[in-house]
């Protein structure tokens, strides 16, 4: 999908679906999970390369994504670090800490995602 916006949608790994939000826009990326306390389901971030969990009040697990969705690497990432950029990645997907692992999310998943507009990406 090449123009993301901001907004809800489902996001599938394998058989598990869980609840997601889309952060496009500039300001969206930038709150991304700041000031909560925590997330049902994920939060994805595009484009985004790395992120940081400064100002972060609990652990979140990332997942690194390229273009086409395809997971390249995933961290545990508790409160206070800088997450190191990563090559070719194009989005960044958040969740409470090991919850990626519950869904079965790991290097190598292909994830999809349909957004609130019905729209499936890619």
């Amino acid at each position: 999908m090449a123009n993301w916006q901001d907004g809800d949608g489902t996001l599938r790994v394998g058989a598990v679906e869980v609840p997601l939000e889309i952060a496009a826009s500039y300001r969206a990326r930038t709150r991304g999970l700041l000031g909560r306390d925590g997330i049902e389901g994920a939060l994805l971030l595009t484009p985004a390369g790395s992120v940081h969990t400064f100002r972060m009040r609990f652990p979140i697990d990332v997942a690194y994504l390229d273009r086409n969705l395809r997971v390249r690497a995933v961290v545990t990432m508790p409160p206070g670090r800088l997450g190191l950029p990563r090559p070719r990645s194009r989005h960044v997907l958040e969740s409470q800490a090991g919850a990626m692992a519950a869904w079965g999310l790991r290097v190598g998943s292909r994830l999809e995602i349909r957004t609130a507009n019905g729209r499936d990406a890619p």
